[in-house]
């Protein structure tokens, strides 16, 4: 087990008066954003391991720290750079067992020269001893920070919960999508009364004989937001799964004791069917070895790896399972099994981690179901911002609803899946999701690591996949806020054409746009004062405007008052100049044009079998 020598040091080190100057310090802009671009320093070391030790003190609701980096260059460089909010009070700091006087924070990025400049290949070990109130959350997890609060009986619940604010929060770490050490070891101090579950696997727990208890973890390369601290009177329930791929999983669900014992037990039971279904749709649990994990938190819920944060309170809303724990659960292969290498390919994590909502529903209850849930996401869009800038990004930009997409990184992220998975089949859908999560088409426990990959990334693996170019696609849905346009033709009661029209980028000097429709089997432009760009897919020509915030909310108003009577399930909404042309009549052909949110039945045969990865098939 480890000592409490470092963590008695700590609070030796900190004289009274810098406790008392906490509360004039505040979190900066800096710190409460995430994904800001890394430093020269920080891209030329390669974090082999943190070692972190926390004594969480309820009564003052701070936290005293020990943070232990590894780090090896991989290019020179004279100084180690980390992020770490200023609110905390830095009482030493060594390289290499060496003192650093002449480090500084300023607004939270923590610069500690080296002794002498490292060079490539070169480790070192960087240790800081810090304490302070880490900045409080107003309304976890959508703004992060701690959760101190009391549980219906009156103990100490504490939670973290810090993706959009990022881990310096807490711990002095690399505030970036790729700044994953190898490695991470937690020693949680707390009240003996009260259990510190937290992510990875159990090292064992040490009676420190002052009535505080040390719970002591260790896990492989955490997403960077994902490490949390969990605190609670908490009852382990425990139970372990046969994967279909051979291993065994441990599951585990840390409760509080005041949770009514049945409902507990019924969100257990869902665990492992949730996991069959993970399992056959896109591969291995990428954490075997460690476990599936969940935590009862103070805060709805976030995708801390293998001890996900559960405080949807036991709630049912008429789809036959959690919805909150699913989606929570779908982040270990979205999100910390792969890991988007910037903010901006954040749909990655939330879009296909959304997308397995409307999957799941099939699998239990059909392809109504899943119809419902897909239903309800197109009724959210925004269309405001494209889903990809292809820019970086920071956190606070892509989950801002006037900087970014916001919530369409879920709801359309998870409807362009759809659209793609019928555009180009199961088959290739799934391997692209294998190829995208697990680095090969082949994932068995013990042959792969948690990876890296960015939008540009998964379209050269569909691409692959398909052997096609499917480059517009993604341009038309992803890069641009619009959604295609359907145009329908009719001849009576009889659908005698329909063709996608796609939006993509207008290339730097196109004078004007142009409006291409097929007529008498050929296509002709057509001019609209609008100034949009519609073409057909085949064409690719780049893309056209998004609608104004005005111009969007007016749609979704007219989409929410008018019923299209006749046309298919893919069609979401009627351009608000086009309504009036939706109507029954007696005319011999009508064109309908109508923006299409994706692509609902597709009648080739294979496209709506229920899905099923490498290993046995599903019970």
């Amino acid at each position: 087990m480890r000592p409490l020598v470092a963590l008695c040091l700590t609070t030796a080190l900190l004289p009274s008066p810098v406790l008392a100057q906490e509360a004039a310090r505040e979190t900066t802009a800096f710190t409460l954003s995430s994904g800001a671009p890394r430093t020269a320093e920080q891209l030329a070391l390669r974090f082999d391991k943190a070692d972190l030790s926390f004594r969480l003190l309820p009564e003052s609701q701070s936290l005293e720290g020990v943070a232990v980096l590894d780090f090896t260059a991989t290019a020179p460089t004279s100084a180690v750079v980390v992020e770490l909010d200023a609110v905390f009070a830095i009482a030493a700091i060594t390289v290499d067992g060496q003192a650093v006087a002449d480090w500084s924070n300023p607004g939270g990025r923590l610069t500690i020269p080296m002794p002498h400049p490292l060079t490539a290949g070169e480790s070192v070990s960087v240790r800081i001893a810090y304490a302070g109130r880490p900045h409080q959350a107003k309304r976890a997890p959508w703004d992060g920070g701690f959760v101190w609060t009391t549980t219906p009986d009156g103990q100490p619940w504490i939670a973290s919960a810090v993706q959009g604010e990022g881990c310096d929060l807490f711990w002095p770490c690399v505030d970036h999508p790729q700044g994953e050490p190898e490695q991470v070891d937690l020693h949680i101090t707390v009240p003996s009364t009260l259990s510190a579950p937290a992510n990875g696997r159990f090292l064992g727990k040490s009676d420190n004989g002052d009535g505080t208890t040390t719970w002591n973890w260790t896990a492989r390369q955490p997403d960077t937001y994902a490490i949390s601290l969990n605190v609670g009177p908490y009852v382990e329930m425990a139970a372990d799964y046969r994967s279909r791929f051979g291993n065994v999983i441990p599951l585990r669900f840390w409760r509080l004791a005041s949770a009514d014992p049945a409902k507990a037990q019924a969100l257990f039971d869902e665990f492992p069917q949730m996991l069959d279904f993970y399992e056959a749709t896109v591969g291995p649990f990428p954490f075997g070895d460690e476990k599936m994990g969940v935590v009862e938190t103070p805060h709805l819920g976030m995708e801390h790896q293998t001890i996900n944060a559960y405080g949807n309170g036991y709630k049912l809303d008429g789809k036959g399972y959690d919805w909150l724990l699913q989606h929570e659960l779908a982040h270990e292969w979205f999100g910390n099994q792969l890991t988007n290498a910037d903010w901006d390919d954040m749909w990655l994590h939330e879009g296909f981690g959304t997308y397995m909502q409307p999957l799941y529903a099939r699998w239990l209850n059909g392809e109504r179901a899943m119809q419902a849930e897909l239903q309800t996401m197109r009724l959210a869009l925004a269309n405001r911002f494209p889903v990809v800038s292809g820019k970086p990004q920071d956190a606070g930009t892509v989950y801002d609803d006037k900087t970014g997409p916001a919530l369409d990184l879920y709801y359309k992220g998870a409807l362009i899946a759809h659209t793609l998975r019928l555009h180009i089949g199961d088959d290739a859908f799934y391997e692209s999701l294998r190829r995208l999560v697990y680095g090969r088409p082949d994932p068995q426990p013990g042959n792969f690591r948690p990876r890296y990959a960015t939008t540009p990334d998964y379209v050269a693996i569909v691409n692959e996949v398909t052997g096609r170019d499917m480059g517009w696609f993604f341009d038309a849905y992803l890069y641009q806020a619009t959604l295609p346009d359907l145009v329908m033709t009719r001849q009576g009661r009889r659908v005698a054409h329909v063709q996608r029209v796609m939006p993509v980028r207008i290339h730097a000097g196109l004078a004007a746009a142009a409006d291409l429709v097929k007529a008498d089997g050929g296509e002709r432009p057509h001019q609209r004062e609008t100034g949009h760009q519609r073409i057909d897919e085949i064409d690719r020509v780049r893309a056209r405007r998004p609608l104004g915030q005005d111009q969007a909310d007016d749609r979704i108003d007219q989409a929410k008052e008018h019923v299209v009577r006749g046309l298919r399930p893919e069609i979401l909404r009627a351009e608000p100049e086009r309504i009036p042309q939706i109507r029954r009549g007696n005319t011999p052909h009508r064109r309908l044009r109508v923006q299409a949110a994706c692509i609902c039945h597709d009648m080739k045969a294979g496209h709506n079998r229920p899905p099923v990865a490498a290993g046995r098939s599903p019970a």
